[in-house]
């Protein structure tokens, strides 16, 4: 026999040869095929196809899930900044709520990491998890699979899972409308005077840069540039470098620029603690993250902030609807102006009783 004939299916594989939904086939394989009013006939159609196919093994696991733990996960990439402490905060007010009880790790911007921590979290019978900006969610997606393990994606989009994210196209397209606006009320201004900074080839940064790119497309006019953007990954110690970089060659920073996270934005703070005011006396910053503390800055700070309530409540929604196929759910991000300071999850944390 072949290897590629070895090769145990997935449901997916069920799904075509059947001509039966992904969700139908699931159902079937994971017992709740009766709740959902599936002919008998459907099930025993799809239990011969998964013989046939040797889809044994994932049948096994299944039965191994047979009960519910009460647990939910979070996959976030770190903990270290402030959009993903505070979804981690967020979520387990939200699981709580629901009667459940959370765990919460990070990947550490590692395929095999996240692969590993997931398959620790499902050692520990969790029922369901939020992937939240992993690097290789469909790899995350075949460790759920192989476990019978709902999950959904949030902020960052899977190919075989449903997922919740940001709407980074409308959002870089606020932002980058605000902080040319806001430049060219002190002065002229150029399309070579706006510029981008962070980043990488992932898919929030495309849709980033697509907005951003619209926008100047529309004010300035002429053929898209593409020496405009400065990609650093995020990193703050490469957005420093580039910052340094370009200061270099042109004797100051952009008049106007978008910074594409609080790890980047942090990178133009390392780069400004090495300068004295002169080298950013007139600049106008546009952020695609938020932070207060970033907003009451001597310059003027636009940021965006994700709606990461609404998004974690409608990954709960998709968990617990047994027939949500893979399909991307995008939610509108909020402009946040200079000199504001929003309210946050910390808030809905009681204050100690005051002492006598």
């Amino acid at each position: 026999m072949s290897e590629k004939e070895q090769k145990k299916a997935t449901i997916y594989d069920l799904s075509v040869a059947s001509g039966i939904s992904p969700s139908t086939v699931s159902a079937v394989l994971n017992g709740t095929w009766r709740k959902r009013r599936i002919s008998e006939e459907t099930a025993d159609k799809i239990m011969s196809l998964a013989k046939a196919h040797r889809y044994t093994a994932n049948l096994q696991a299944r039965a191994l899930r047979s009960s519910r733990s009460g647990l939910t996960g979070l996959l976030i990439p770190v903990y270290d900044t402030r959009f993903f402490s505070s979804m981690a905060q967020t979520f387990e007010a939200k699981a709580r709520h629901r009667g459940l009880v959370p765990m919460v790790v990070s990947g550490r911007r590692d395929p095999e990491e996240e692969r590993r921590t997931v398959e620790s979290l499902i050692a520990y019978s969790i029922d369901s998890l939020f992937v939240a900006g992993a690097t290789d969610p469909d790899g995350v997606h075949q460790a759920c699979l192989r476990a019978g393990v709902p999950h959904v994606n949030i902020d960052l989009p899977g190919r075989y899972a449903p997922s919740v994210i940001s709407d980074n196209r409308q959002g870089a397209e606020a932002l980058t409308t605000a902080i040319i606006r806001h430049a060219e009320a002190t002065g002229p201004l150029a399309a070579e005077d706006v510029f981008f900074f962070g980043g990488r080839a992932d898919h929030a940064s495309r849709d980033r840069v697509i907005g951003f790119h619209a926008v100047k497309q529309a004010i300035f006019g002429g053929e898209v540039q593409q020496d405009d953007i400065e990609v650093t990954g995020y990193s703050p110690g490469m957005t420093a470098l580039a910052f340094e970089h370009f200061y270099e060659r042109h004797g100051r920073l952009p008049r106007c620029f978008f910074v594409n996270s609080s790890i980047n934005f942090e990178g133009l703070l390392r780069f400004m603690g090495r300068h004295d005011g002169e080298a950013f006396g007139d600049i106008v910053v546009g952020c695609f993250d938020y932070d207060p503390f970033g907003s009451f800055l001597p310059f003027p700070v636009y940021m965006i902030k994700p709606n990461v309530s609404e998004m974690l409540d409608r990954g709960f929604d998709l968990l617990e609807d047994e027939d949500a196929e893979p399909q991307i759910i995008m939610i509108e991000p909020q402009l946040v102006p200079p000199r504001t300071a929003l309210e946050g999850p910390l808030d809905a944390i009681k204050d100690p009783s005051p002492t006598s």
